[in-house]
């Protein structure tokens, strides 16, 4: 075990996998817990299937496909928010149309440029493989503006999480602390597009969240035991993806959804001893 381990170490890809995997799993247990109270859990599905959508537009023109996919995600999050509160159009509709329009229309555009491609592949269902420095570097400043900004508006953001009316009333803009979240949102799906792929990154932002609910109360003690859960997660995948040469992406997921199980366990031993 001690072997393989100094083994990834000495490896650069995966030293730039396992930080970039790392900083990913904390931001994303941050607003996971926001956007599933919300009924926002599936923004990150949708937002997903825009970063792939505007991946192709960036592939067809041969240009940098994060700087595209960041600017085009961030304003497909604001156009949600802004259906979903102001038309008759709900939350999980507008979802479900925007990421199927997104995925076909990404779809459409390979076909009719390059055809699909290893690249192209390598975002739909990611790889460590492709992780560049350029990528690490990005991540490393985004995560940490992120991250800044989620604890300086931490308040502002429990409030509006739980009560939005609530935070309207007492003259606090709910509309901007939702933006925000949006933003942070669509920036972290960009990010983990590369490592998860397109296809599975939303559930690094609902399912660690969703497994500490199955034993934690507090919105505090949910984001702390969500950070714990994910960043184990995305190490043991990391780990399992190296050693068993299975896809990081889905190796993630699995111990997610193995985490989930436990914790599940966990509870319903708890309401048998009451």
């Amino acid at each position: 075990m001690i072997d393989i381990i100094k083994e990834i170490l000495s490896q650069p890809f995966m030293v730039r996998a396992l930080i970039v995997g790392v900083l990913l799993a904390i931001c994303s247990s941050f607003l996971g817990v926001s956007l599933i109270l919300k009924r926002y859990s599936m923004i990150g599905d949708g937002l997903s299937h825009v970063g792939f959508g505007s991946l192709a537009i960036a592939t067809a023109m041969n240009w940098a496909p994060i700087s595209v996919s960041i600017p085009v995600v961030v304003i497909s999050a604001f156009f949600l928010l802004r259906i979903s509160e102001n038309s008759k159009i709900k939350g999980d509709a507008a979802i479900a149309m925007i990421s199927v329009v997104s995925l076909a229309g990404g779809v459409m555009i390979i076909s009719i440029s390059t055809g699909i491609n290893t690249d192209v592949c390598n975002y739909m269902f990611g790889s460590i493989l492709g992780m560049t420095k350029s990528d690490l570097h990005l991540t490393i400043i985004l995560s940490i503006a992120i991250m800044v900004a989620y604890i300086l508006l931490y308040n502002r953001i429990f409030a509006v999480t739980l009560d939005e009316t609530f935070t309207k009333a007492t003259g606090n803009r709910a509309s901007l602390y939702n933006s925000t979240i949006a933003i942070m949102t669509a920036i972290i799906i960009v990010l983990g597009m590369r490592m998860m792929g397109a296809m599975l990154v939303s559930s690094l932002i609902v399912m660690p969240s969703l497994t500490a609910m199955r034993v934690c109360k507090s919105f505090k003690t949910v984001i702390i035991n969500a950070v714990v859960i994910s960043v184990s997660c995305v190490l043991i995948g990391i780990f399992i993806s190296y050693t068993m040469a299975t896809p990081t992406g889905a190796s993630i997921v699995i111990c997610n959804f193995a985490m989930f199980i436990f914790y599940h366990i966990i509870s319903r031993l708890r309401l048998i001893k009451k």
